[in-house]
């Protein structure tokens, strides 16, 4: 118990009581830790921070992470952008053209209670908002932006655009 007792450098009595010091814990973890300079291995920036927190701290400044100690915040300085020349469609926005979107072709809407839309078989037919020969709505992620008519090519079902809506026309639609 003796040789236990050198090697830690710990008393049994300290140990049994449970308490033990910093030091204590650092020789039984066998960390070489020298408490005589705390400033000896300390990083210079963390030394600065910590000094810039203190004299905050002694103005009675608040303290909020991510902001700035002090009160002096300069203006911000941006560099003028040079005018660009638009002679045609430009090679920058060449990126965007790979961009898929969602076109959805809209017949029309209609609200129905859960009751009857459980009582739907085959054959049923559902009452829509538009009328037969009505222009369909052309969606693109979910935003009007034309109005077509229904055509077949081939057996498949497309839609001739008849009208683009105007930019006026869309933010009405907005409200």
């Amino acid at each position: 118990m003796a040789d236990k007792e050198e090697k830690t450098g710990v008393e049994t009595s300290s140990a049994a009581k449970g308490e033990f010091s910093q030091e204590d814990i650092d020789k039984l973890m066998n960390a070489e830790v020298d408490t005589s300079d705390p400033g000896k291995d300390s990083d210079p920036e963390q030394d600065k921070l910590a000094e810039e927190w203190a004299k905050a701290l002694d103005a009675g400044e608040d303290i909020e992470e991510g902001k700035p100690l002090g009160g002096d915040v300069g203006q911000a300085h941006f560099d003028e952008l040079e005018n660009s020349k638009a002679a045609g469609p430009s090679k920058d926005l060449d990126f965007i053209l790979d961009i898929p979107l969602e076109v959805t072709v809209e017949m029309g809407r209609t609200r129905m209670l859960i009751n009857d839309l459980l009582q739907l078989g085959q054959g049923s037919v559902i009452e829509l908002n538009r009328l037969a020969g009505e222009p369909l709505d052309v969606l693109i992620n979910n935003k009007l932006v034309a109005r077509g008519e229904v055509v077949v090519v081939s057996e498949k079902f497309g839609i001739r655009i008849t009208d683009i809506v105007s930019p006026l026309e869309r933010v009405k639609r907005l409200k």
